[in-house]
C-alpha cells in the first residue's frame, strides 16, 4: 500500500511538471494563446474562398481563360499570399451579397460602391476603384425631349435598376426626398444585362457605375450616358467580422501594388480602349463582323495557328487597316487588306497584296518579325503592342521611345507607361535629342488601342450577356 502511494506521488509530480513546462515552452511574453486568425487560416488551407460576379466588369471565362478587372485583382492578391484562388460565381449583387455572409467566404467582390448603408451591415475592406452612378438611357432618345439632363426628367421614363445594389439605395433616397420616379426593381437581372436592354430599348433607362457604363459601350453602342446621379463613391471588397489581420495586409498589399505601378497598369489594360470609343466606328465594325469577316475568317485562322499569333488580334489589325476591304487603296500607294507597301510586299514573299489569303499571310509574317525585334524584357501581351506599334510608326521610333521614357522615370518596358511617351515625338523639345526625329507619335497609340478595342469586341462580344 505504502508502495502505492509512493508510485502515485510520483506520478502526480512528474504530470504537473510535464503541464508546467509544456505551457511555458508555448507561452510567449505579451502573447495570448488564442484562435487562429482568418488570414492564418488561409494560409494554412492555402486557398482564398471569394465570390465573384460574373460579368465583363469583374470576372468572366474569356479567349486567355479567367478574366475581368477583379479577378485579376483577387488573383494577384492571392499569389501574394502563395494561395490558390478558389471562385464562387455569381449573377447579380443581390446574390453576392446573401454568399458574403457565408462562413467559408473570405472576400466578396461584386463591383460593390461603399455607401452609408451598407457600411452599417457589411465589414470593408480597402477601396480600390472609385466610380460614380450613371444614368445610361436609350441612344435613339438623344435630342428628343424624352432624353433626360437630370433627376427631374426622369419623370414618366422606363426604368428599370438591380435590386438591393447602390443604385436602388440612390433612386429611394431621391424618392424620400420628393421626386417623382418611378423605378422597377429587378431580381433577376445583372446591370450588363439591363444594359442591353436599354440597347434593344426594351427599357428607357438603367443606371450603372461609371467604370461599368465604359466597358460595356463596345458591346452595346446604342446605349447613351444621360447624367450623373451620383457624387463619387468607392468600390471595394466585403470581409467577414474579426478580419482585422486580412485587412491590414490588403491595405499593406494594395499599397505596394499601387507604389509599383501595376495597378495603372491593370486599369489601363481594360479601360483604356474605351477613350477611343467611336459610335458610328463600332456600329460599322459590328455590322461588317457579319458581312465582310466570314470571307476571310479562314484565312486568319491559318495565319495565326501558323504564326502562334491570335486570329482575332489579326482580324483586328486587318480592320483597322483595311476595314476588311481586299481592294483598299490608299493615296500613299499601300494596298489589300493589311496594306502593304510594294517593297514590304516583295521583301515578304507576296506577290499579289489584293490577294486575301498572301495578305493575310503577308501582314502576319510582318509583325512576327517586329516581334523578333522587341526587347526581351518587354513581358506578356505588351509584347504584341509594342510589335503593333513598331508596324505602324517603325522599331526606331518605339526604340527611341523607350529611351525617352527611361529619363522622364517611367517603365520603358509596358505599354501604358510607353503610350504616354510616343505622342512627345511629335514636339522638338524631345525628339530633337533622339536618333530616329521626329514621329507622328500619337498614331500608333491610336492604332494599338484601336485594334485592341477590336479584338476584344471579337473574343467577348458575347460575354455582355449572361446565362
Amino acid at each position: 500500500m505504502n508502495n502505492y502511494k509512493y508510485f502515485l506521488g510520483i506520478f502526480l509530480a512528474l504530470s504537473f511538471f510535464s503541464f508546467g513546462w509544456v505551457s511555458h515552452a508555448s507561452y510567449e511574453p505579451g502573447k495570448k494563446i488564442g484562435k487562429l486568425s482568418l488570414l492564418d487560416k488561409i494560409k494554412k488551407r492555402k486557398s482564398l474562398n471569394v465570390v465573384l460576379l460574373n460579368g465583363p466588369s469583374t470576372y468572366y471565362i474569356g479567349t486567355q481563360d479567367s478574366q475581368g478587372f477583379e479577378y485579376d485583382l483577387l488573383k494577384a492578391y492571392s499569389d501574394s499570399l502563395g494561395v490558390k484562388l478558389n471562385i464562387t460565381a455569381v449573377h447579380t449583387v443581390k446574390e453576392a451579397l446573401e454568399l458574403s455572409k457565408s462562413k467559408d467566404i473570405d472576400i466578396t467582390s461584386a463591383s460593390i460602391a461603399k455607401t452609408v448603408l451598407r457600411e452599417k451591415k457589411y465589414n470593408f475592406g480597402p477601396s480600390y476603384f472609385e466610380v460614380q452612378e450613371q444614368v445610361v438611357c436609350h441612344r435613339g432618345m438623344l435630342g428628343s425631349p424624352q432624353f433626360p439632363r437630370d433627376v427631374e426628367e426622369l419623370a414618366g421614363l422606363s426604368i428599370v435598376v438591380g435590386a438591393e445594389t447602390s443604385y436602388s439605395e440612390t433612386i429611394k433616397s431621391l424618392q424620400n426626398d420628393g421626386f417623382d420616379i418611378n423605378v422597377s426593381l429587378s431580381e433577376d437581372y445583372s446591370t450588363e444585362e439591363l444594359l442591353s436592354q436599354v440597347s434593344s430599348h426594351e427599357i428607357d433607362c438603367t443606371i450603372a457605375d461609371s467604370n461599368i457604363y465604359a466597358l460595356n459601350l463596345r458591346y452595346f453602342p446604342e446605349i447613351a450616358l444621360a447624367f450623373s446621379i451620383s457624387g463619387r463613391e468607392q468600390l471595394a471588397w466585403i470581409l467577414p467580422e474579426g478580419s482585422e489581420e486580412l485587412e491590414k495586409d490588403m491595405y499593406s498589399w494594395l499599397n505596394s501594388f499601387n507604389q509599383q505601378g501595376k495597378m495603372l497598369q491593370l486599369k489601363d489594360h481594360y479601360y483604356s480602349y474605351v477613350l477611343f470609343f467611336d459610335y458610328y466606328n463600332t456600329k460599322m465594325f459590328y455590322k461588317r463582323i457579319k458581312s465582310r469577316l466570314p470571307k476571310f475568317k479562314k484565312y486568319f485562322e491559318e495565319a495565326a495557328t501558323r504564326f502562334s499569333i491570335p486570329w482575332s488580334l489579326l482580324a483586328s489589325m486587318s480592320y483597322q487597316e483595311s476595314h476588311w476591304n481586299p481592294n483598299a487603296k490608299s493615296f500613299t500607294g499601300v494596298r489589300g487588306l493589311m496594306m502593304l507597301t510594294q517593297s514590304t510586299a516583295k521583301m515578304l514573299g507576296v506577290t499579289n497584296r489584293l490577294d486575301p489569303k498572301e495578305s493575310i499571310k503577308g501582314g502576319t509574317k510582318h509583325i512576327k518579325h517586329m516581334l523578333k525585334y522587341v526587347p526581351e524584357e518587354v513581358q506578356g501581351d505588351n509584347r504584341l503592342k509594342f510589335a503593333l506599334a513598331a508596324y505602324n510608326i517603325g522599331m526606331g521610333h518605339v526604340r527611341d521611345a523607350q529611351k525617352l521614357a527611361v529619363k522622364l522615370g517611367l517603365n520603358k518596358n509596358v505599354w501604358s507607361d510607353l503610350k504616354i511617351v510616343l505622342p512627345l515625338l511629335s514636339k522638338k523639345k524631345y525628339y530633337k535629342t533622339l536618333k530616329y526625329g521626329y514621329a507622328r507619335g500619337a498614331e500608333p497609340v491610336k492604332y494599338v488601342e484601336a485594334i485592341y478595342n477590336y479584338r476584344e469586341i471579337l473574343d467577348n462580344g458575347d460575354i455582355a450577356i449572361l446565362p
